[in-house]
């Protein structure tokens, strides 16, 4: 199992749609989310892209000098960047870093952003360039091991003698991640990536979703890895948690609801369109209503786009939830919370002792060079001594 947070480059704050509570986002704060989700061992972290946040590469580039261990899911968008340029860009990354990149293909499901960048193709033919993106990409990174150029002639692309003199540190490249739900999104995670990501639906409907993917893989005689992406409201007991999910959302304004969702709407996405079907268009507002599945709340949706649910619970009914997502075969999990700073060092502090034992492994490193926790009467450390010294 592998556990990533997340980078919030287009915002942070404590209450979602409201400017109370809400935090002013500098490289200082990107910095202190960054480090602390090394510190704590998370394997990585997610960085958005879109116009609505920082540039992932810059600020993931911007990174690598204050963490040691953590990976960056840096986005790649078929339309705004060459597959040559990227395949450039990820090659430096990966050497810099030490082999630390890990790409996300981005296709887009927001036709005005998208027209905004410049990009004007239809649902279908966006997947068609994304297709022969990455293949263009992968096989650049791949060969430049040999000092290999690669032409290649397609529908949308093409490139001639294209080739790379300094290859990645990753071979035969960086792995690549990537998420959708309509059926060429299917087809083109089966085809060509190596983790399928997923957001946050309720158990069953993720199954029909890995079932679907693995059995195209199969077709084409591959294997994936699977991820989720989620947010995660965990504390103490379950009834804090759910107190936490409604404070939330306890600032948002109606006409805030019918603003996102009419937005949501004009997208021609199926991911955002499954994601606001959980909520029904956001006129679900009830705790009673917005828990879609045990512990499965769809409350982040009512105003966030992309992923818009959230695990809430005790850490036991977190770990929980997460153990059945593991046993449909998913093994990388993406999880963010509401400050994520805090909520970082809170999911490690509660909920990775009831993770699998590599998860553990990394909780302080491996190697703690100081106390773990708050000296006991000037005498004995918590844990172990505490337990020696209660016995004596």
């Amino acid at each position: 199992m592998q556990v990533f947070w997340f980078i919030p480059t287009h915002g942070d704050a404590r209450y979602l749609g409201s400017s109370e509570g809400a935090r002013q986002l500098s490289h200082d704060y990107v910095k202190q989310v960054a480090v602390a989700a090394d510190s704590l061992g998370y394997e990585g972290v997610l960085i958005p892209t879109g116009r609505s946040c920082e540039d992932p590469w810059v600020v993931a580039s911007s990174l690598l000098p204050v963490t040691k261990r953590l990976k960056f899911l840096v986005a790649v968008r078929p339309g705004l960047h060459q597959p040559s340029l990227a395949a450039r860009m990820a090659a430096s990354f990966d050497r810099l870093s030490g082999g630390r990149l890990l790409i996300n293909l981005v296709t887009g499901g927001d036709q005005a952003e998208l027209e905004g960048d410049g990009v004007f193709l239809d649902h279908a033919t966006r997947y068609e360039q994304s297709a022969e993106f990455i293949k263009i990409w992968r096989e650049i990174l791949a060969r430049s091991h040999e000092g290999g150029a690669l032409d290649f002639d397609g529908q949308h692309l093409q490139v001639k003698g294209a080739k790379l003199l300094f290859p990645p540190l990753q071979k035969p490249y960086p792995p690549v991640y990537f998420g959708g739900s309509s059926p060429a999104a299917h087809e083109l995670a089966a085809e060509q990536v190596d983790a399928y990501l997923t957001w946050g639906e309720p158990p069953a409907e993720v199954a029909k979703k890995l079932a679907d993917v693995r059995a195209k893989a199969e077709r084409h005689g591959r294997k994936l890895q699977f991820g989720i992406r989620l947010h995660v409201i965990v504390r103490e007991t379950d009834e804090e948690a759910w107190a936490d999910a409604e404070r939330l959302i306890s600032r948002v304004q109606d006409e805030t609801v019918v603003q996102a969702q009419a937005a949501f709407a004009r997208m021609d996405s199926e991911g955002q369109r499954r994601m606001a079907a959980l909520h029904a268009g956001g006129s679900k507002r009830s705790r009673k209503d917005l828990e879609i599945s045990p512990n499965l709340w769809a409350g982040v949706g009512l105003v966030r786009g992309g992923a818009g649910t959230a695990l809430v619970g005790s850490a036991q009914t977190v770990a929980d939830r997460i153990k059945e997502y593991a046993d449909l075969g998913i093994d990388t999990f993406v999880f963010s919370g509401y400050p994520h700073l805090e909520e970082a060092y809170r999911f490690a502090e509660l909920v990775f002792p009831l993770l699998p034992l590599k998860v553990q492994q990394k909780l302080g490193g491996g190697n703690p060079s100081g106390p773990f926790g708050e000296t006991v009467a000037n005498l004995y450390s918590p844990g172990r001594d505490q337990v020696r010294v209660s016995q004596s």
